[in-house]
């Protein structure tokens, strides 16, 4: 199972529209569950993400001073984490940032930039990767 963890509502339609899109295509590779958590302050949000994290759950949480990586080297992550753990959690923290709490807690820190990106467009741009990755996986033509 993958999850994804992310703090903020999305309101505009066009990147609900990204989101359901990519999570549409990842369901036909792999079960998938978003959760979406209400923004709070940072010590609020730790605790509400704590609680759908699992123990054996592989954490990965997207961080500004994370690894940085290339797709072909994520999607080999994805499979090695799901095979050695079975579930991946991907964490997408609130405009705070994630706590220190969470950060701890996690397995592997993952950046896609050095940019900062608005929390929901950062949303389709997680989901279009691990699309991209089980495409990658699968031997799977895919736009460059």
């Amino acid at each position: 199972m993958i999850k994804v963890i992310c703090v903020g509502k999305l309101k505009e339609k066009y990147l609900i529209d990204l989101v359901n899109d990519y999570y549409e295509r990842i369901k036909k590779y792999h079960k998938i569950e978003l959760i979406e958590l209400k923004d709070s302050d940072i010590d609020k949000e730790a605790i509400e993400i704590g609680k759908y994290i699992k123990p054996g759950d592989f954490i990965v949480t997207l961080d500004i001073d994370g690894n940085k990586i290339n797709s072909i080297e994520l999607s080999k992550k994805i499979d090695d984490w799901l095979m050695n753990y079975g579930n991946i959690t991907f964490i997408i923290g609130g405009s705070l940032g994630i706590s220190d709490e969470i950060k701890k807690r996690s397995n592997f820190a993952l950046s896609f930039s050095c940019l900062t990106f608005p929390h929901g467009l950062f949303r389709g741009v997680l989901l279009e990767q691990i699309y991209r990755s089980f495409k990658i996986l699968n031997n799977e033509t895919y736009h460059k």
